[in-house]
Formats: structure tokens, C-alpha cells, sequence
């Protein structure tokens, strides 16, 4: 059966052609179709052909006499072999036929973003080291046998650092440019972020397995076992700003169809405007450092993404003067009409161990004298720069670590986790790894036993949100009891109950979380909560607020419980003495929760519950 192939080129200036090669190897080409200059419209070449070639048929351009890849190919062959310096010499070719792709129904899940949690990860990272315990390590295919551990965590979304085609071979030139006719001379490092300009139409060869490559099947086999659990998939595109507006459209709607992905993290330069209101995705998953001009949707489908609650939660974590008003801003933003992306830690700064172990970037390994990295990263050793194994050391950096994870996960905004994070995962204080293929940047799976600890907070505290909807709500708390319920939906105080202090000097905050405003999935109310933040390294006595006459006070979290690991588990939490206030302990948080309450002699009497350790007091 013939085949009608049209192809669409940008860049040539004076003559281009479509040459086909028999084979994969083969470096002789087996015809050469010029496109007639008659056949442009404005800059661009146009060549519509049809016939019947072999399958294995590759084909790439001449651009002004000069062989290149196809800008827009859907597949590569040429830099299977990932880092290999080689490839910046290989002539890439695409594929003349596709792969069919059965997706069995498949579609994208649009779970909200005030349900959603991410999880950030790269591909090699994931699963390079060692320890990670897959076959076929670095690809899309090991990180399939990941999913049941992401899913496992509590995590609803995979998001992944760029997964298209690019040269991660670092050159002389400050950027790579894959039109140039001379191939530059490679640095000896490696571009493993991804951020640079590439091939945006298809995925990354080497981040396929085996000797026979076949990324585009990988690809859409991982995103189709993602959502058969239950998982969306989010992908990074990076653009430098020299791709016109229509080109980034067209490439945001290929993933999305092409490959089902459910969300576009953009990273670089931008149209934000017109993709923000684009009709075609407004079921997708938009992220973007802003989304200022744009507006909001009742979709919900656009997000800011950016260090805005990193920079202040890392503040109120270290104790900082003057944080009381971020602290409640953070806890609380979740704006009408879009969403916000929060997190702790990033690819680019400290992860969460390395916030709670260095104070200072230490860069040296990436051969720019310590220059390249931010210097600001709000962070604090906890007295002693770099990894210790001292126990009253290490015990405080694992208290902040479950500081950290509370302001995570206990605020209104989409969480996200950076991988490894979960398990105690360290850089060694390396800020800016973008070019460490190594152990600095890869996850050590080992890490899950000797930081198992930070795991099982972790993954409490993932539950505890996605259990209890007042901590992610559809908009956000407008302070105010609007259902005429006796409690604002939420409400702030100080030391002493309803009465906040806002001085410059303070660093505790009580918050006050009515559940009458937020319905379970079953339709009934959630329970009340009080969250008590001291970030002074001092103790400070809370009074909280009185419930209900049917509720009483329960003990859910206090992170400087370490005999506890910080938490008690769902249906365990002590009952709190009503006439105590509470001592918060220097630098911790403390959850409380406000249950319905019976008496052990009625519950006890009605077998309704063996385990008496809730009624235990405190």
C-alpha cells in the first residue's frame, strides 16, 4: 500500500530536500527529493510525496547542502547511547513509518489539582544507582517498575524533567545549536538536566532500553501503566524564548495528544497568554512561573510554579524575625481560578537534608570554582556544616526534616515532593547538579532503610492531607463563618486562644481548621484540627481554642516526638486533658485533632472499639 508523506521544514534559506536512506546503518542515501521553492509559503518548505518504501527506510533533510535532522521528527536514531561523545558527530535520521500504539481506551485522568500531590523526578535519577533494584536502569522502562512504590507513598502525579530529545553532550559554544554545519568539541560534562534548546516532537532515544531502541513505545507504555494505577504524568519543555509562539502551541498540543500526557510544567520562555487560553487545553494541566495577565478558570487548570513558598517556608522553618504573616500567606494560598504549586525543595537548590545540613553551596564538583548555584538558599545547618553522625545533631536535623514535611503538606496549595527527599537523599550540599550524572544526583534506594524514619513521616503526613479535605480545599478560607456554624472555616491565634500575635518577634501561630466546611467523600463533615507552628528554639505554651460539646481534643501530631517518629496513627491519637494547655517544644509543629468524643465506659460497653489507647491522656 502507498504511503502519502508530507513533510513541513523551517531554516533553509536556499535549498532543501528530503533524503531517504534503505537502512538504519546506511550513510549512502537511496534518493534525494528535492521540495520546489514554487511549493513555500512564507519562510516555510513544503514537499508532499507518495509511495511505498521498505519499513526500515530513514530519511533526515539537506538544508542548504547540508545533511540535518529533521527538526520536527517524531523519532531518532544517533544518540541512543546516552553521554557518549560520539554522538554530537552522528547524523541523526527519524523513522519513515511510525509505531502503532494500541491504548486500549486509554485517557488522561484531570484529577483536580487541590486533590493532587506530585512527585518530581528525573528519569537516569530515578533509577541509576545501584541500589534501585530494576533492570534496564536510567529508562522509562525501570521507572515503570517504580510506579508501585510512587503510588505506595501517596504521590497522584509523576512529574518529569525534560523527557525530549536533546544533546546532553556539553560543547565549547554556551548552547547547543543542532543547525550548525560544524560539530563543536565537547567539554567533558553532561547537559543531565535537559534544559537546552532540542528536538521537542520526540522522546529521548537513551532513555529507552535494550540494543533495539523504541523510545515513543516506552513512552506511552510508561504513561499508560501511570494512569492504569491511578497516576498522571506531567512533563517539563524547556524553551529559550527563539521559538516562535505558534511553534510552542503546536508542541504543547502534540504531547498532549500524541502521548496522553496530563500536564505541561513550562520551563523557560514562554506565550503563556496564549497558551493559558488555549481551548484545546483547558482539560491539561498548565504550570508556569506566572500566569499574571492571563485569569483564572473554573477548570482550574493553570498553576503558578515557582520559589515563592520555598523561600518563605524555609525562612519560618530556620526561625527567621518577621514570618508570622508569610506563615498564614503560604498556609492559606489557594487562589479562585488557578492553582499554586508548592514545595520545600527543588532540582535547582538544596534538597531537604541538605537545607537541615548546609548553610553554604558546595559546587566545587562542577569545575566552576564554587561560582555557579545560588547563594541564597534559607537554609541552616543546625550548627555544624555537612553530615554528621552525632545523635543530638542528627536528631534536630530529622525534626526540622518533619518541620519541612508538615508546612509541606499541611498547607492549602498543590504539594510537590522532590525525589528522594522522602528518604533522606543528599547532594552534598551541591546546589546546582546539572551536570552530575553520578551518585550526587541519583536517588540511593538504600537511604529507605537507614532514613525509614523520614519515609514513614512522610508518607503519614501524604495520608493525613489526602484524608482530612479541610487542608486542601477547592478555593480558598475566606476567615469567615459563613455557614453560621459557630467557627469561622478557619481562624488564627497566638499563645492564648483567638488572640493572634503579629509582632515582628514572634514565631508561633495557632490555626484553627473547622470541618463542618469540609465534606468527605462520603459527604460527612471532617473533623476539627489546630495546628500550632513554634519556630522559636525556645518551648512555648499553647491554649487551644474550646470544640464543640461533642468533640474533644486528640494528639495527632507533635514533630519533636521522636520515640513517636512524630505522629500517632489514624484512630490512635491520645485524648488531650481539657483543663492543660499544651507545651509546643522548640522548633516543632503539633496537629491536633478534634474528634467526636465518648467516654471509654460507653465505647467499651457497646464493643465499638477494643483498643483503649485513644482515651490515654496527655
Amino acid at each position: 500500500m502507498d504511503r502519502k508523506l508530507h513533510i513541513s521544514v523551517i531554516g533553509a534559506k536556499t535549498s532543501c530536500s528530503l533524503v531517504l536512506f534503505q537502512q538504519e546503518e546506511s550513510d549512502e542515501p537511496s534518493l534525494k527529493i528535492p521540495m520546489e521553492p514554487a511549493q513555500k509559503e512564507g519562510d516555510v518548505w513544503n514537499l508532499t510525496v507518495e509511495g511505498r518504501w521498505p519499513r526500515k527506510t530513514m530519511y533526515c533533510l539537506e538544508m542548504d547542502g547540508v545533511l540535518r535532522p529533521d527538526p520536527c521528527g517524531r523519532q531518532f536514531t544517533g544518540w541512543e547511547q546516552w553521554g557518549d561523545p560520539e554522538n554530537i558527530n552522528h547524523l541523526m535520521k527519524s523513522p519513515l513509518y511510525g509505531e502503532a500504539f494500541d491504548w486500549e481506551g486509554d485517557r488522561t485522568l484531570e484529577t483536580p489539582l487541590h486533590e493532587s500531590v506530585i512527585y518530581r523526578c528525573h528519569v537516569r535519577g530515578m533509577t541509576c544507582h545501584r541500589s534501585s533494584g530494576v533492570r534496564n536502569k536510567g529508562t522509562f522502562r525501570a521507572l515503570m517498575e517504580k510506579i508501585p512504590y510512587i503510588k505506595e507513598l501517596g504521590a497522584t502525579a509523576v512529574e518529569l524533567m525534560p523527557v525530549n530529545e536533546f544533546q546532553e553532550i556539553l560543547v565549547q559554544e554556551s548552547e547547543w545549536n543542532p543547525k550548525a554545519a560544524r560539530r563543536p568539541e565537547p567539554t567533558g560534562r553532561l547537559n543531565y538536566w535537559g534544559y537546552t534548546g532540542g528536538y521537542y516532537y520526540a522522546p529521548k532515544a537513551s532513555y529507552s532500553s535494550g540494543q533495539k531502541k523504541h523510545p515513543v513505545y516506552e513512552l506511552k507504555k510508561l504513561v499508560k501503566e501511570l494512569h492504569r494505577q491511578g497516576l498522571e504524568l506531567i512533563i517539563e519543555l524547556y524553551f529559550s524564548g527563539k521559538e516562535s509562539p505558534a511553534l510552542v502551541l503546536d508542541i504543547i498540543r502534540f504531547w498532549v495528544k500524541e502521548y496522553h500526557i496530563d500536564g505541561i510544567h513550562l520551563v523557560g520562555y514562554a506565550p503563556v497568554e496564549l497558551i493559558g487560553k488555549d481551548p484545546y487545553l483547558k482539560r491539561t494541566k498548565l504550570f508556569a512561573t506566572s500566569w499574571d495577565g492571563v485569569g483564572g478558570s473554573k477548570d482550574k487548570h493553570l498553576a503558578d510554579y515557582n520559589d515563592g513558598f520555598l523561600t518563605d517556608m524555609r525562612r519560618v522553618l530556620k526561625g527567621d524575625e518577621d514570618q508570622i504573616h508569610p506563615l498564614i500567606f503560604r498556609t492559606g494560598n489557594n487562589p479562585k481560578g488557578y492553582g499554586v504549586i508548592n514545595y520545600m525543595a527543588h532540582t535547582n537548590g538544596f534538597t531537604m537534608m541538605d537545607m537541615v545540613s548546609y548553610e553554604r553551596k558546595h559546587n566545587e564538583a562542577n569545575g566552576e570554582d564554587n561560582r555557579d548555584g545560588s547563594d541564597y538558599n534559607y537554609s541552616w545547618n543546625c550548627g555544624l556544616e555537612g553530615m554528621s553522625k552525632k545523635k543530638k545533631l542528627v536528631e534536630i536535623r530529622l525534626q526540622q526534616i518533619r518541620n519541612a514535611m508538615a508546612l509541606l503538606f499541611l498547607s492549602q496549595g498543590t504539594p510537590l515532593l522532590l525525589a528522594g527527599d522522602e528518604a533522606g537523599n543528599s547532594k552534598s550540599g551541591n546546589n546546582n547538579a546539572y551536570c552530575q550524572d553520578n551518585e550526587i544526583s541519583w536517588i540511593n534506594w538504600n537511604q529507605l532503610r537507614t532514613n525509614k524514619d523520614i519515609y514513614e513521616f512522610t508518607k503519614y503526613m501524604i495520608a493525613f492531607r489526602k484524608a482530612h479535605p479541610v487542608f486542601h480545599m477547592e478555593e480558598e478560607a475566606l476567615n469567615m463563618d459563613y455557614l453560621a456554624c459557630g467557627h469561622p472555616d478557619i481562624s488564627f491565634h497566638g499563645e492564648k486562644a483567638w488572640r493572634p500575635e503579629y509582632e515582628n518577634f514572634r514565631r508561633q501561630l495557632g490555626v484553627l481548621y473547622c470541618g463542618e466546611y469540609g465534606k468527605k467523600q462520603d459527604g460527612s463533615p471532617d473533623d476539627y484540627f489546630y495546628v500550632m507552628y513554634n519556630m522559636h528554639w525556645e518551648p512555648h505554651e499553647f491554649g487551644p481554642p474550646h470544640l464543640p460539646k461533642n468533640r474533644r481534643w486528640h494528639l495527632a501530631v507533635d514533630t519533636s516526638r521522636s520515640e513517636i517518629n512524630g505522629h500517632y496513627e489514624p484512630g490512635r491519637e491520645p485524648l488531650l486533658d481539657e483543663q492543660k494547655k499544651y507545651v509546643v517544644n522548640g522548633r516543632s509543629v503539633v496537629v491536633l485533632i478534634g474528634k467526636v468524643f465518648q467516654t471509654e465506659g460507653e465505647n467499651c460497653s457497646r464493643k465499638k472499639r477494643k483498643d483503649k489507647s485513644r482515651y490515654e491522656k496527655i
